[in-house]
């Protein structure tokens, strides 16, 4: 592990480059080597700051941390680029998991908090019966209805199309050919 610890506005002293030294030792057993983590530890007025970048394979990662004692803000520092290291070793760890076993993969929905899997199920089926009507028509009625899509038959083409409402507030129309 190669470290390199820059001291801007504030004397560089051996008892801090230690320290911070020492303190990075923790991130070994998250990483592979070879490592290479510059430090730059500043102070203006009473602020102590200390931003920390640690590049390994396949890896970067950058934090910064202010308090008002320069052990503290080293220490918080460390803790906050161990927590990272951490979630990129899990994150390799699960990778390697589902490629050796072949685990199918899950996808996770954030609105509702739950786990997905890589096949979705049919919860529902609804019938349409798909009223031959005009473009208009069916603009008009998808507009004054409760549904985000409307299936009809074109009746100028006599073509099935999806009519549907975009998240931007415009309706979107899906023209479905048999070719």
């Amino acid at each position: 592990m190669h470290i390199n610890v820059t001291f801007r506005h504030m004397e560089s002293t051996d008892a801090l480059m230690k320290y911070a030294e020492q303190r990075t030792e923790r991130l070994t057993k998250y990483l592979v080597e070879p490592v290479e983590v510059h430090w730059v530890l500043s102070v203006e007025k009473f602020r102590h700051k200390a931003e920390a970048t640690v590049v390994a394979k396949n890896l970067s990662i950058k934090a910064q941390e202010e308090t008002e004692e320069m052990y503290a803000t080293i220490d918080n520092l460390v803790a906050k680029l161990e927590k990272q290291c951490k979630k990129h070793k899990e994150k390799i760890k699960q990778h390697k998991f589902h490629e050796q076993t072949g685990a199918s993969v899950r996808y996770s929905d954030p609105a509702k908090g739950v786990a997905v899997s890589e096949r979705p199920r049919i919860v529902e089926t609804e019938n349409f019966f798909a009223k031959p009507m005009s473009v208009e028509e069916a603009t008009m009625q998808i507009e004054i209805s409760k549904r985000y899509f409307m299936v009809f038959t074109d009746a100028d083409t006599n073509k099935i199309n999806v009519l549907y409402k975009r998240e931007d507030g415009d309706l979107g129309l899906i023209d479905v050919s048999t070719k």
